[in-house]
């Protein structure tokens, strides 16, 4: 492709999500990562029909609450897991720091940071 066609995609690409400002490229309900889709109509929010079924059900129990319609509810075991894997991801970014301090190789700083974007992908799905 040549460089004045790269531009080009780069360029409509960055007019469409210009277009579509706040346009989620992630499920809405399970956060797994929305497959690519063309410049026409609405952009998907949720991966399947179960997951927009369960954004309905929670919407819905949040009005009946009187909860602000942004509010996060989470359990005590959410929490401890959100807690745990933060934890998980800050050790990662720890063992690279701490890798690079003590001059280690690129191999092994390339592994240690291959497993901090493998755990912070993981983190990423919150539910």
């Amino acid at each position: 492709m040549s460089e004045v066609a790269e531009k080009t995609s780069a360029t409509r690409d960055e007019l469409a999500e210009l277009r579509r400002p706040g346009a989620s490229k992630h499920c809405g309900w399970c956060g797994r990562r929305l497959p690519e889709s063309g410049n026409v109509g609405r952009r998907r929010r949720y991966c399947g029909q179960s997951c927009r079924q369960r954004a309905y059900e929670r919407r819905a129990a949040v009005q009946r609450s009187g909860l602000p319609e942004d509010a996060v509810v989470l359990s005590d075991t959410e929490v401890a897991t959100l807690q745990d894997r933060l934890f998980q991801l800050r050790c990662a970014a720890e063992d690279v720091v701490t890798a690079a301090d003590d001059g280690a190789g690129p191999d092994e700083l390339r592994k240690l940071a291959d497993e901090l974007a493998r755990t912070a992908k993981e983190l990423e799905q919150l539910r």
